[in-house]
């Protein structure tokens, strides 16, 4: 049974969802319109229940029944429909796939570099050609209508022919992105200046540079965006490549015998299996989760927690995956494997974190689903409003789109806007918005040991007002001393300590080692006991020399019938731990748990940030009030001897009254706290069920992380709602534009070059905004 606090509980498990998550690397994704295809395509498959794509990481993370599909088939449907796709799997597999990912990264690049530099050439030698307008003498050739002709066919079959292709493929595939719109418009331009120059008698001018100058700015853009992805991705990536691949096998130790280094067979890291032994030398990687038999050393653990300081280990220590050895060699015995290192779990966690949409983003996505269809509608009713309405109303704009000499000028103007609305349309504004500020957000967080699951969870903690703080072992160090031994009657208080270590040596909560290890320091044996009881949250009992002792919290004891006088003696401001004999109190324990070091001034920084800081604690009032006192908090802050199983109500009371609640913990106990509340924040050095349940889990038995875990939340969430900003302000304010609405006023009219330099610019800048928060959060 536990003592006044609450970490040994058990928690029921419910039961799994008959669910498995399948990884897919997509390709061939350019836009968020792309991204709602992908995720139609596969929703509609027999057996999946949902899919979340990321057009940043070209990631689909696929929720389905268990046994009811197949990765490899499903791969295969979303490649037959124009998207590129593979299953991965297994720590191996994703370290592979990692790098093919950032070959694939690299080929892209130099790929669109190859097509930017031959359209820079193109538009060099189109620009040289119409140098007679600034005054200098006709160029031979260069002047030459047909060889402007020939640059833009040129840059339509070889930089332009992927975009165009792929443009129309999606189009005939019901799922039209932006290379579409982009394939339209250079279309459009190219064919409208070829009837021009095969029929002179129209009078239209020829604008054969739009179509090259849109390409170029097209592919510039692009470039630009796989860049700045690449480097958004760049943290990830090496964060899986700190995945060791050799482990350094060797029989069982035997007691007080060296090992012999020549007896260790290297094998792949991922084929050792929990309890064999392996053999860690200096310099190398720790090749799996393990508990150090023989050895004594320092291991750099600083890409799990941030923490550059290597720390000391020795025997007796667990030490973690892909960190590094430095100073000895080691024997550990393996505990986790594979994809159940702390570090698999890690690179898990972060990819599942860059898949997860906040909310916010629901918006874009549904608009980004239509976007496609909508532009092209909206360039078609731009075409017919100038053809049919707007010339007629304001006949003077026809200066400014073509020249009133020309048949059919009218129609000439009505096609420029048209193909520029075509072209300054942006879905990848949209798409990028979310998944560019989270995939650096999160990277951010692994490489400082702050691990955030998820979009939704930034937009949970930017409406944070109150944070909950479990107290033992969270707030305090987790590492009581017994400080006070009462006795009461004719008991003496060294047989007191006796009997409270007997009946607590069951027990792995923080407050019976202390009792247990304040016995040992005084040379106590521990008495033959049996029939042990517990009950969570108020005590424990067993049969010592045939007589029922127990210990527990004061509401513990009085339920068993224990009667407590006015005269007993207390411990204030100390957990205090009553012992009774046969109904019969006759001792008390007192026991202190001094704070962390951090948590006065992580309390101080949360009350800056304008949240409102509670302790809830199962320990007494007084002893939760005196922590109060230390932290600077006022008593109505302050829930005490609040049971394990009273945790839950006490948040869910707390947002009943409107509070959106976070819950800081690491007990097994305080899991369904941290499932229950807004945001759960489990510290790692907690349990593995709090870390699972927990939305944020810190890596570092540091508090300040949580300040710092909110801050870098509320910055990526805003960086989340300027990138959107920009994404739906640029296309409100940038297609009205193309279509021709400052038009009469001011005479503004955007060529479909100009038009393509603004829509590649968006991309562009929603990318770098989101690499911009690495510069923020310093």
């Amino acid at each position: 049974m536990q003592l006044a606090s609450q970490n040994d509980v058990q928690v029921e498990s419910t039961p799994p969802t008959q669910a498995e998550t399948i990884i897919l690397d997509v390709g061939g994704m350019k836009c968020a319109g792309c991204v709602n295809a992908v995720e139609r395509q596969l929703t509609q498959q027999t057996g999946v229940l949902s899919a979340r794509v990321n057009l940043a990481t070209e990631v689909a993370t696929v929720e389905c029944q268990v046994d009811r599909v197949n990765a490899e088939e499903l791969a295969q449907k979303l490649t037959a429909t124009g998207f590129p796709s593979q299953p991965r799997s297994g720590s191996s597999k994703r370290a592979e796939a990692s790098a093919n990912l950032a070959e694939h990264h690299r080929q892209e690049v130099r790929q669109q570099i190859r097509r930017v530099i031959t359209c820079g050439l193109l538009i060099l030698l189109s620009g040289l050609g119409h140098l007679h307008h600034f005054g200098f003498g006709h160029l031979p050739i260069l002047n030459n209508i047909w060889f402007h002709w020939g640059l833009a066919t040129i840059a339509l079959l070889f930089p332009g022919r992927a975009i165009i292709i792929d443009g129309m493929r999606s189009l005939l595939r019901n799922a039209p992105n932006m290379n579409t719109l982009v394939g339209l418009g250079t279309l459009t331009a190219y064919t409208t200046s070829f009837v021009a120059l095969l029929f002179p008698q129209l009078g239209w001018e020829c604008f054969f540079d739009e179509p090259v100058m849109l390409l170029g700015f097209i592919l510039l853009g692009k470039t630009l965006e796989q860049q700045a992805r690449h480097r958004a991705t760049n943290a990830l990536q090496s964060l899986i490549a700190l995945q060791p691949t050799i482990a350094r096998l060797i029989p069982p130790p035997q007691p007080e015998q060296e090992q012999n280094i020549a007896q260790a067979v290297e094998i792949p890291a991922e084929q050792v299996r929990v309890g064999e032994w392996l053999q860690v030398l200096p310099g190398e990687k720790i090749p799996v989760d393990g508990e150090i038999f023989s050895g004594k050393t320092t291991v750099n653990e600083s890409m799990l927690t941030g923490e550059s300081m290597p720390v000391v280990k020795q025997v007796g220590d667990f030490v973690s995956a892909g960190t590094i050895n430095q100073s000895g060699a080691m024997i550990i015995q393996a505990t986790r494997t594979a994809e159940e290192t702390t570090l698999a779990q890690i690179v898990s966690l972060v990819e599942n974190a860059q898949t997860r949409k906040a909310p916010i983003q629901n918006l874009a996505d549904k608009v980004a689903g239509y976007f496609t269809y909508g532009v092209m509608s909206l360039a078609a009713l731009t075409f017919l409003f100038w053809y049919g309405i707007g010339t007629k109303i304001w006949p003077d704009v026809i200066s400014f789109g073509a020249s009133e000499m020309a048949t059919q000028a009218t129609l000439l103007l009505s096609m420029k806007l048209a193909i520029a609305v075509l072209v300054i349309a942006c879905p990848c504004a949209l798409g990028l918005a979310t998944p560019t500020a989270i995939l650096v957000g999160s990277s951010i967080g692994a490489e400082r040991g702050l691990l955030i699951k998820g979009g939704d969870i930034l937009e949970r903690v930017h409406q944070l007002d109150t944070i909950v703080f479990d107290k033992t072992g969270t707030l305090t160090t987790g590492h009581p001393t017994v400080t006070d031994c009462l006795a009461i009657g004719d008991q003496n208080s060294d047989h007191i300590l006796q009997l409270a270590a007997t009946v607590e040596q069951g027990s792995s909560h923080p407050i019976a080692k202390a009792i247990i290890n304040q016995a040992k320091h005084q040379q106590l044996s521990l008495l033959p006991a049996e029939d042990f009881q517990t009950e969570a949250g108020l005590g424990v009992s067993a049969m010592v020399n045939n007589q029922r002792v127990w210990v527990g919290n004061k509401s513990g004891l009085s339920q068993q019938g224990i009667e407590f006088l006015e005269n007993t003696p207390d411990v204030a401001g100390k957990t205090a731990v009553y012992v009774a004999l046969e109904k019969q109190l006759v001792g008390l324990i007192g026991v202190s748990d001094p704070l962390k070091e951090d948590a006065k001034s992580t309390v101080k920084q949360l009350q800056k940030m304008g949240l409102r800081v509670i302790i809830l604690t199962g320990d007494r009032s007084d002893v939760a009030t005196s922590i109060a006192e230390q932290l600077g908090l006022e008593p109505e802050n302050v829930l005490a001897e609040v049971r394990p199983d009273g945790k839950v109500k006490a948040i869910t009371d707390l947002q009943q009254q409107g509070q959106r609640v976070a819950m800081v913990g690491d007990g097994i106990n305080d899991a369904p706290a941290l499932a229950q509340a807004d945001v759960g924040i489990g510290l790692h050095t907690g349990t593995d069920v709090a870390m699972e349940t927990a939305d944020i889990v810190l890596m570092r038995d540091s508090l300040m992380d949580v300040v710092e875990s909110i801050r870098l939340s509320r910055l990526t969430f805003n960086k989340i709602r300027q990138n959107l900003f920009w994404a739906f302000g640029y296309n409100t304010l940038g297609i009205p534009v193309a279509a021709g609405l400052l038009l009469p006023s001011l005479g503004i009219i955007l060529s479909p070059a100009a038009a393509g330099a603004l829509m590649a610019f968006s991309s562009v800048s929603v990318v770098t905004n989101s690499l911009l928060l690495r510069r923020k959060f310093s």
